[in-house]
């Protein structure tokens, strides 16, 4: 965060420090929300919650839109309810949906009561959909016509109202039947070219549509095949519920590998550290206990050939090399393979294909990576056996990762098990057994050349 944010950030400290609120709306109204957002994120939980208590409501919904969504649902559940109803009531349909997902059932019933039911209708109705489909993302306000309309009611309506305009950016205009049913879509040519006089259904064609479930990934197929700003969907019987641009997919791609990525560390949930100290400790420890538990069953191996450890010590040395270099290898899969199931590039089904491609990238880097330990082993202790085994064990076990952790992020998106999450604790596990595996049995049964 650059100077200018810190003094922002201190002087919104003195503020609430003052509990002065109408001096604090005064000072915040002059800021950009984006910049009072950042500001935000460095104060404590409770006084982030007292800042938008004391903010305009149509302020405060700007600056959750501006935040990640997990603190914005801390936040949320941290507000009376009477004051998260207020900020709820200005957020988009999609944003409110959102948050619903994601706060504890006892907070949203709570902030639900504050509320008419008519206030967050669409919202509930989007919550109920997989946030990673088309239902979970589109919007519902729609730029729809009846079959009765003509060109001139569409182009009234685009000059009409430029918040209007903005809304439905990214829309062609559609065509409905009386029970909602899309029948057809408005290319922007024909509708300038068309006279004004002229029935939409003359100059409508044939819509591309896409059904509320369907996955990001076949979104992105369609629009990599067409050059489509946006995409309808619809229900089970072909009813206009919404729309979704590339726009809205791309940002929705970017969240989920942003998520993976930090879950692929061990960060479960979006952390902050203006967060409780608990809670970022409770959410830390359910991947470092996970991760005991694996690390025991990798060190049993070594239990196995204690015998063997202790008549060549130095191979000690290299257990750690030998797992940490594969491991390193085996990330560099997983990360690639998380990325393509982001973006839609592969399927869970294609893990043949994945296999070979690493394999092949596996077999060149293990053999490279074996050379080069090999050669340190029999320059440090002169033993060209021992640099043979050590080297061996890396090309294998480099091999063995790579194949790990191309392939078990499709295996887990395949049943439904999140990749990011699963993949780096097994393969970690898995390259430690198996690389102390290979270096302790090929250093067993040379045994007579090593001592």
């Amino acid at each position: 965060m650059n100077t200018e944010d810190t003094h922002v950030w201190e002087l919104l400290q003195e503020q609430l420090e003052g509990e002065d609120g109408e001096k604090l709306s005064a000072f915040v109204a002059d800021l950009p929300s984006a910049q009072i957002a950042q500001a935000l994120l460095r104060l404590e939980q409770p006084d982030q919650a007292e800042l938008l208590a004391a903010i305009e409501p149509s302020l405060a919904a700007e600056i959750i839109t501006d935040i990640p969504e997990q603190p914005a649902v801390d936040l949320f559940e941290s507000l009376t309810p009477e004051a998260a109803a207020s900020i709820m009531r200005e957020l988009d349909s999609d944003v409110q949906a959102d948050l619903l997902r994601e706060i504890d059932d006892d907070d949203a019933s709570a902030i639900l009561a504050q509320l008419e039911p008519f206030e967050l209708s669409e919202a509930q109705a989007l919550a109920e959909f997989d946030p990673e489909t088309a239902g979970g993302v589109m919007h519902t306000q729609l730029f729809s016509f009846s079959t009765r309309s003509t060109v001139r009611d569409v182009l009234n309506r685009l000059v009409s109202d430029e918040e209007d305009f903005e809304r439905y950016r990214g829309q062609h205009p559609y065509v409905i039947d009386e029970i909602g049913r899309l029948v057809g879509v408005i290319s922007l040519r024909n509708l300038l070219l068309s006279d004004r006089n002229r029935p939409l259904t003359a100059i409508m064609t044939e819509p591309i549509s896409v059904p509320t479930f369907a996955s990001f990934e076949e979104l992105a197929e369609i629009f990599d095949e067409n050059e489509f700003l946006g995409l309808p969907v619809v229900d089970p019987e072909g009813v206009l519920v919404g729309a979704i641009s590339r726009a809205d997919l791309a940002e929705a791609v970017q969240d989920r590998s942003d998520i993976d990525q930090l879950r692929a560390r061990g960060i479960i949930e979006d952390e902050l550290r203006s967060m409780p100290l608990m809670v970022r400790s409770k959410r830390r420890l359910a991947w470092l206990s996970l991760n005991i538990v694996l690390n025991i069953i990798a060190a049993s191996v070594i239990a196995m050939y204690e015998d063997t450890l202790a008549a060549v010590i130095a191979l000690a040395v290299f257990l750690p090399i030998v797992s940490d270099m594969s491991g390193c290898s085996g990330n560099q899969a997983v990360a690639v393979s998380l990325r393509e199931l982001t973006l839609g590039v592969i399927e869970p089904e294609e893990y043949l294909r994945v296999w070979r491609k690493e394999a092949a990238v596996g077999l060149i880097n293990g053999i490279a990576l074996g050379i080069l330990l090999g050669i340190a082993a029999w320059i440090w202790k002169g033993n060209p056996y021992l640099s043979l085994v050590v080297g061996s064990a890396l090309a294998l076990n480099t091999l063995v990762a790579v194949s790990i952790g191309g392939t078990v992020p499709l295996a887990l998106r395949y049943f439904k098990v999140d990749p990011a999450v699963a993949s780096g604790p097994i393969l970690t596990t898995i390259t430690d057994m198996v690389g102390f595996f290979l270096v302790l049995s090929l250093a067993a049964v040379s045994m007579p050349l090593l001592v």
